[in-house]
């Protein structure tokens, strides 16, 4: 079955908002990690740590906010979301940083980054996703 032309459009549209939001995500995450690990010597990745966890409570709240009512309309939840959210936080850098501290013998900074990442990610999506209900 064809796609109706308005399908198509929205789809355009849609990918440029989520890119659009992409851009800018990872270009304030490639600022804000470089400035956190430069100002913080240490073997341990809290560049990257620090900007996923900020990123995973902003998805919560970006999320609980569009649900509390209807609040954002489907572009803006997908720029906020998929878009700047998908952009700001990396699996595949944390993944790589992982790689690094086992190569280098550092088992314990492996164990602690791959651990509090899982947990305080969902800490904070659920902390994010619960502020909203607070007002």
């Amino acid at each position: 079955m064809p796609y109706k032309r308005c399908n198509v459009v929205f789809m355009i549209k849609i990918l440029l908002i989520i890119g659009t939001g992409s851009f800018i995500g990872g270009i304030m995450r490639f600022l804000a990690s470089r400035y956190i690990q430069n100002a913080i010597i240490s073997a341990f990745p809290w560049g990257t740590f620090l900007v996923n966890v900020v990123g995973c409570f902003l998805i919560g709240l970006f999320y609980g906010l569009s649900e509390k009512n209807n609040i954002a309309s489907t572009e803006l939840r997908m720029f906020l979301t998929v878009g700047f959210c998908g952009g700001f936080t990396t699996f595949s850098t944390f993944a790589n940083e992982n790689l690094a501290l086992l190569r280098n013998g550092e088992f314990f900074y492996f164990a602690l980054y791959a651990g509090l990442s899982v947990f305080i990610g969902l800490l904070f999506t659920y902390m994010g996703n619960m502020t909203t209900k607070l007002f």
